[in-house]
């Protein structure tokens, strides 16, 4: 196994520790440029849930108070090899890290405790929670990437229904959870 996936392509992979470790070393690695001026950075994504089926690209999380501040340090990223590529929809800031043609990482960079940070907290910790609806939810994910191996779009759109109704749980449940990890 290894990190790494073609642009637009689709295959997903067992969970792999070496996921784990290279989200903790890029972590490492953002929060040295970062400093204060990231409120928190996470793991995050399907990489960050335990034995499930996951694209090898590893998500990370970062909240800051201003996104937009985000921008003054990418002379410093890049020079780690983490690139912005785009703002996404909801403001999100978009980095990569990888070749042209083949990402390793997707680095989220939203408002810290805002909407979009919350979820990507909430859904991981719920599916790490619930193996259960991990196991379907990895399921799913299976299914589509054997129809739709070359079509992310597609893939993705296969997913957005069973993600809302994860997500609404995972909110729930994080509202009334004090034991999840922050």
């Amino acid at each position: 196994m290894s990190i790494g996936l073609k642009c637009g392509s689709v295959r997903l992979e067992p969970h792999d520790p070496a996921w784990d470790i290279s989200a903790r070393e890029t972590i490492g690695a953002l929060r040295e440029v970062l400093g204060a001026d990231a409120a928190d950075i996470q793991h995050v994504g399907s990489t960050a849930i335990q034995g499930i089926f996951a694209k090898p690209i590893v998500d990370i999380a970062v909240g800051m108070r201003n996104p937009q501040a985000m921008r003054a340090h990418d002379g410093a990223l890049a020079a780690r090899g983490i690139y912005y590529r785009k703002e996404e929809y909801g403001g999100q800031l978009l980095y990569v890290m990888g070749t042209e043609t083949v990402r390793t990482h997707f680095i989220h960079v939203v408002p810290w405790n805002g909407e979009a940070w919350i979820n990507y907290i909430a859904f991981r910790d719920y599916l790490n929670a619930h193996p259960e609806d991990a196991r379907l939810y990895s399921g799913l994910k299976q299914s589509l990437a054997e129809v739709y191996p070359e079509d992310r779009e597609a893939y993705l759109a296969g997913k957005s229904e069973t993600i809302a109704r994860i997500l609404a749980d995972a909110r729930k449940w994080a509202g009334t959870n004090t034991d999840r990890q922050e």
